[in-house]
């Protein structure tokens, strides 16, 4: 068995963050991680982090930043946590800088900034267009500075819950495959989003929706499930992501005539309309005929090599190996792609679930700063900002509990072993883990995505629950210890299921269009009746729905144009 006051579940940005901040106030802090943290999906952000800073002739408040947001969440963000956060941002960023990420800066040496969807300033700090892996291994320096316990690449089996509180974790060292008993005061979810439950996806392979699973399966509920980003540049091969930064630096959106559409969509901000905005005009421009072969274009063609490989190296290089396009010379087809989900664990604005102990950080959280949808740059400025508060609710928790054990380490490690044994000892079904993975990918991307109805959302649904019931006759045929694939794919398999289960229970239950939940059925916007969150609970006899009302503070609901 192994001791922490906090255990912090998942090494990306959020993770890394909220895991410093509760070292720096003197706890006993372990971070554990299925990949090696500099692995994390943290370093897909390409484009920027967002924060009002003011600054050398600019207007830019954090009320303008708050309202943008609230605005882009089509009015389902929580306004007192976009306070926090807008409030929050520039010192967070002036920390980033000071720890060593080199932020572009201007002629006059000070830090650059580019324009981002949805936003009525440009007030996005960027690395080029790999903001996120700079991130990332600035921050893993101040991990290894701070000297703190790391279990790399150890899989989380599930949470311990005593008495009503979380108290740790029992997982499996990946190289042994030894399970072993993690306890802890307080546990802080930051194991990232559901990408992989959809197929195609921006996301990586390990983006499973562990700690969304684990977190529901001991009571805690999720919030707006439903909202799932579907990105509006990514390529139609393998999904992946060609950054927002793109469009902020004047790439154009155009269809197969050469027209730029997004002029009779939203005449004002274009190209940098909310991200949903942009999804749904592009959907309706390749369903009407205009685009070519499923796709549009993204043309950086005008911007000029040298810019291009100055800002955007990292699509060019996507562009041209996986779909022999070189961006300077010729417009690359795109198409939305699912990205992201606004959806997640319902914390508070320290991080703080319902189940006393459990905190969540990150994509895998929902402390409603993004509600419908999410602005581009507000995801990492997110898990930096609610990392850290999380970090320090944390360890307040922890130092206000003694957490006498009550239940066997032996016991919690036997309950996982016999699940492990059950799978190897199952017979073959004629069917795989990745089959049926693929098979869920597919109907979610299908009848879950930019255009919804009734029909497709139950169809998805119904496909869900069979294959829940097919995964119960899996079998896990490799028998080793060291690294099983097979074995951790198909337990990944559970996790995607149970997630995709709630995110379809919750996308039916809203009966209207709001942000990136767009139904054919329910056109328009119901604030009278939908002005709330909806909460999903596991429960006996499958998803229990609830409802929470959204706080407003200071800006009511109004028509969401751009």
């Amino acid at each position: 068995m192994y001791q922490h006051d906090v255990l912090v579940i998942g090494a990306g940005l959020a993770g890394m963050r909220a895991a410093i901040e509760a070292s720096r106030m003197g706890a006993d802090v372990a971070v554990i991680t299925k990949v090696h943290p500099v692995r994390s999906h943290s370093n897909a952000a390409q484009g920027g982090i967002n924060a009002a800073m003011g600054g050398e002739g600019s207007d830019d408040t954090w009320e303008l930043h708050a309202y943008d947001t609230v605005k882009g969440s089509d009015w389902l963000g929580d306004q007192d946590s976009i306070e926090v956060m807008a409030k929050e941002a520039p010192q967070d960023i002036f920390e980033l800088e000071h720890m060593g990420v080199i932020f572009a800066r201007d002629e006059f040496g000070r830090l650059a900034t580019r324009a981002f969807g949805g936003a009525s300033k440009q007030r996005t700090f960027y690395v080029g267009d790999i903001t996120g892996q700079a991130l990332l291994h600035v921050m893993y320096e101040q991990l290894l500075k701070a000297g703190m316990r790391v279990y790399e690449e150890w899989f989380v089996l599930s949470l311990i819950k005593e008495e009503g509180e979380c108290a740790g974790a029992v997982a499996m060292n990946m190289m042994t495959g030894d399970i072993e008993v993690i306890r802890a005061k307080a546990v802080i979810m930051a194991a990232g989003g559901i990408g992989r439950v959809y197929e195609p996806s921006t996301n990586g392979l390990i983006c499973t929706g562990d700690g969304m699973a684990l977190a529901y399966r001991i009571g805690a509920p999720m919030m707006d499930m439903e909202m799932v980003q579907y990105h509006p540049t990514t390529l139609k091969g393998n999904g992946a992501l060609l950054t927002e930064g793109a469009r902020g630096e004047g790439a154009y959106l155009i269809n197969k005539d050469g027209d730029r559409f997004m002029k009779k969509y939203a005449p004002n901000k274009m190209e940098l309309a909310s991200r949903d905005v942009v999804s749904r005009s592009e959907a309706i421009e390749i369903q009407e005929g205009r685009g070519v072969d499923g796709c549009v274009y993204l043309d950086c063609r005008h911007l000029g090599e040298k810019l291009i490989r100055q800002r955007l190296g990292q699509i060019a290089e996507l562009a041209l190996e996986f779909a022999n396009v070189d961006i300077v010379k010729n417009p690359v087809p795109i198409r939305p792609g699912m990205h992201y989900i606004m959806g997640g664990i319902k914390t508070n604005a320290d991080g703080a679930s319902y189940v006393p102990g459990l905190f969540a950080a990150g994509e895998c959280a929902n402390v409603s700063i993004h509600g419908g949808n999410r602005l581009g740059a507000n995801s990492l400025l997110e898990t930096v900002v609610f990392g850290r508060r999380s970090g320090k609710a944390a360890v307040e928790f922890a130092r206000s509990k003694a957490k006498p054990v009550r239940i066997s380490e032996t016991m919690l490690v036997e309950q996982q072993k016999a699940k492990i044994q059950k799978l190897m000892d199952q017979p073959y079904p004629g069917y795989t883990s990745a089959r049926v993975r693929l098979e869920m990918g597919k109907i979610m991307d299908k009848h879950v995505s930019v255009f919804r109805t009734e029909q497709g959302m139950k169809e998805a649904g119904d496909t869900i629950l069979r294959l829940m019931q097919q995964y119960h006759k899996l079998s896990v045929r490799d028998h080793g210890k060291v690294y099983n694939w097979n074995l951790f794919s198909t337990l990944e398999l559970e996790n995607m299921l149970d997630v995709a289960e709630a995110t379809c229970m919750s996308a039916l239950a809203r009966k209207e269009s709001r942000g990136a939940h767009s139904r054919l059925d329910f056109p328009d916007r119901n604030d009278k009746e939908w002005m709330k969150h909806t909460l999903v609970y596991k429960a006996e006899g499958g998803p229990k729905i609830d409802y929470l009302p959204v706080v407003i503070t200071q800006w009511p609901p109004e028509r969401r144009t751009y």
